[in-house]
């Protein structure tokens, strides 16, 4: 049976036991730990490995800054239609108005990061500190955004030192290679790990938790959908030159995990030996694009934060005009970019678009109840356009592959 198949077993069973079994199901919580824990441990050298080898791979700085322009544009591009879609619908639907919401109390850690996160300015001062510091602490604190900044330069050095720096990109070449095997042995694992987070996410919340912010669920869901089916396959179509169905069944591992786990840096793995071994991309597009993507590109992410905080100012009865709902384009766009790959990472980066508009903080407690479900699909959409990212730059670098047209 192939790992894709066991994987929407495991959820199915998950979702199973979390209704049957709920007060007992707790104690397999720590197996979904252990299985996250495994993924975690492989990222920051993986990611490392993979832009070093894949930049160095170029062979030349100035084609790098090529690859490395058009995958911006194209993350920015999807990212910015993302946002707008979102706000099309929640103004269409308002799905909060005359909701009559009653606020719950958000968990302090969650309102501490918002509230660390309000001013749009001190947000993009922290990226700037979290991008440029030392490599080695960015190592130990998995700090993403550091590391690919360091590795990006550090493969571009290498392409400028010929021959000398063969031991070099040996080494990271190796390293790579150790952690794709790794995280085959990982994958093995994925079944027993996805029951477990899913068994638990359903013990926790329940399925009724959808129940009394259904609308809200909708106009998310709705809005995910329409960027999914609307904007990236028809940029996989036009621009990756690439059947739907062939991706889809190449991509099936890496989204099951996406939405089981709720996290595209945890999923990065498995979406890198998808995107060679199904997909056909090569490495030096793979490496660079798919580790940047898991960083900067949130698709799903972008375009709830804007449904999000429209309905909270509808739910307390607050008209937002033109000139605040594009403080929101702009506010989660940027928030959406520098958002981490973990997850309710998009519950945290709130707090700057609330804050834009003149929002309180305390109105992300009207979603909170069902952030955990949303998270599940919004990282879905998030690894779903890192994937098709990739094919259209490798498309864009002319190579064939074996899901095209």
């Amino acid at each position: 049976m192939k790992l894709h198949t066991q994987v929407l077993i495991a959820m199915a069973l998950g979702v199973a036991a979390g209704l049957l079994l709920g007060p007992y199901v707790p104690y397999t919580a720590f197996l979904g730990k252990i299985f996250l824990l495994l993924l975690k441990m492989i990222i920051v050298p993986l990611i490392l490995a993979s832009i070093v080898v894949g930049v160095a791979s170029v062979g030349d700085v100035k084609r790098l800054g090529a690859v490395g322009g058009k995958t911006v544009l194209y993350y920015m591009t999807t990212t910015a239609i993302a946002v707008i879609i979102g706000l099309i619908l929640v103004n269409i639907i308002k799905p909060g108005v005359g909701a009559g919401q009653t606020l719950t109390e958000l968990p302090p850690e969650i309102a501490v990061r918002m509230e660390q996160n309000q001013s749009l300015l001190r947000f993009l001062d922290s990226q700037i500190d979290v991008m440029i510091q030392n490599p080695f602490a960015a190592l130990t604190e998995m700090q993403p955004i550091s590391i690919i900044f360091f590795a990006i330069l550090l493969g571009a050095v290498t392409t400028t030192m010929k021959e000398r720096a063969k031991p070099l990109i040996d080494v990271f070449t190796s390293l790579n290679e150790a952690m794709i095997i790794m995280t085959h042995w990982v994958m093995k694992l994925a079944p027993l790990g996805v029951f477990a987070l899913v068994a638990n996410t359903i013990a926790e919340s329940g399925i009724g938790v959808l129940a009394s912010l259904a609308k809200y669920c909708i106009t998310v869901l709705v809005g995910l959908g329409v960027h999914c089916a609307v904007l990236l396959f028809v940029f996989l179509r036009t621009l990756g030159r690439a059947r739907v169905l062939a991706f889809l069944s190449g991509v099936r591992t890496p989204l099951s995990i996406a939405f089981s786990t709720s996290s595209s840096s945890a999923t990065l793995p498995i979406t890198l030996d998808s995107a060679k071994q199904n997909l056909g991309v090569s490495e030096k597009v793979s490496d660079f694009v798919l580790p940047l993507g898991a960083t900067i590109n949130m698709d799903g992410t972008a375009l709830y934060e804007s449904v999000a905080a429209v309905f909270i100012a509808q739910c307390y009865g607050i008209q937002l005009d033109i000139g605040q709902q594009i403080i929101i384009f702009l506010t989660a766009t940027l928030a959406a970019i520098g958002a981490a790959g973990i997850p309710s990472a998009g519950m945290i980066t709130m707090g700057i678009v609330l804050t834009a508009i003149g929002l309180p903080l305390e109105g992300a407690a009207l979603i909170y109840g069902v952030d955990r479900f949303l998270d599940m699909v919004r990282t879905t959409i998030n690894v779903m356009g890192d994937a098709v990212g990739t094919v259209v730059i490798a498309r864009s670098e002319g190579e064939q592959l074996p899901i095209s047209v």
